[in-house]
């Protein structure tokens, strides 16, 4: 048995109203506005058992039942993640929707934040499950049940790690991965509206005890912090997601001119072509075409490092042989190129 911090989370019996902005209604707007959207269907939700999948999920079977199932993704985490399936097995049968269930083992790599880990191995479970489904019984959505407060602590986040926009740009409420279109109809509701919409029905979820830490700066923006901004500003989860679309419209417009620059200067780019880009235009470009290759975004002192290479390279005699991501870039007669793994000798001349 679990302790006290995994068992399920029933709302007292005289749980007050809660106030408008945080009114369960919100849910319900946001679910009718992504269904009049028509997302294809059969879908999957996302489903760790917490409140948010769980208001996500029984949302979803009201509205979609027989066409829907969930995906829960075990991560080898902690002893409570035991309790977290057998929770996630206790709803589907009674809601008499299907769940698959999928077990890692996703402790984090040196280097690597845990977050970031987690998030790794359950795309790579969410990719294999869409896999195995054929047409037509193949899953078309899978749905997330990222809200507005989470929106808010990922913008916080990036900013307190000086991002650029697309950190700034936080989470899309829609994108493609692999042929599956994946979506987010709850980041517009208050992470309390859905936990009120879940105390109107009188369901249970689980609560992860590793939420309670302090140790996670996730946890001390959303204890410490969303309160209070709610103080200061009480319209801060709107206000941040406008600053969020703005980032989202403004990434949009410079990988459009990365592009352009990239086929200007040829993939792999040439070291002239680059240089006579400006330094912003070429920081740019630089960032684009190492997306392309599959390398991790270059850190900051990574892409100075580069960038002052590119710019110092005026003989053809000058070597590059940086570590950017998981390889490095090297220069290949006139133009530069990026390999992955340890690398070899740096070719500076043709």
């Amino acid at each position: 048995m679990v302790g006290a911090a995994m068992e399920p989370i029933l709302p007292p019996n005289d749980s007050p109203a809660p106030a408008q902005p945080h009114a369960p209604q919100l849910l319900d707007a946001a679910m009718d506005h992504f269904a009049a959207r028509a997302p294809g269907l059969p879908l999957a939700v996302a489903f760790s058992g917490g409140a948010d999948s769980t208001a996500l999920l029984l949302a979803c079977a009201e509205r979609w039942l027989g066409r829907i199932e969930a995906w829960h993704v075990h991560h080898g985490l902690q002893a409570a993640a035991d309790e977290f399936e057998r929770h996630c097995q206790r709803l589907c049968a009674r809601l008499g929707v299907p769940l698959h269930v999928r077990r890692v083992d996703a402790r984090h790599a040196p280097g690597e934040s845990p977050e970031d880990a987690a998030r790794r191995h359950r795309y790579a479970c969410f990719d294999a499950l869409a896999r195995q489904r054929q047409a037509p019984d193949a899953i078309n959505t899978v749905v997330i049940a990222q809200h507005a407060d989470d929106q808010v602590e990922t913008v916080l986040l990036a900013l307190s790690r000086g991002a650029g926009l697309p950190g700034l740009a936080a989470m899309p409420g829609q994108w493609r991965r692999g042929g599956v279109t994946y979506q987010r109809p709850l980041l517009g509701v208050p992470g309390p509206a859905v936990r009120a919409w879940l105390r109107a029905r009188g369901q249970a979820w689980v609560e992860d005890p590793s939420n309670a830490s302090l140790r996670y700066t996730r946890n001390r923006i959303r204890a410490q912090l969303l309160p209070a901004l709610e103080t200061v500003f009480p319209q801060f989860r709107a206000t941040f997601a406008r600053s969020a679309a703005h980032a989202a419209q403004g990434q949009q417009i410079l990988d459009e001119v990365a592009a352009a620059d990239l086929a200007a200067c040829g993939a792999p780019p040439a070291i002239g072509a680059l240089q006579a880009l400006s330094p912003a235009r070429r920081a740019n470009v630089l960032r684009h075409w190492l997306a392309a290759r599959h390398a991790q975004t270059p850190s900051s002192a990574q892409l100075a490092a580069l960038l002052a290479q590119i710019d110092a390279c005026r003989t053809r005699g000058h070597r590059i042989h940086l570590k950017v991501g998981r390889g490095f870039v090297q220069r290949s007669g006139d133009v530069i190129d990026w390999t992955s793994g340890p690398g070899g000798g740096v070719l500076a001349e043709s």
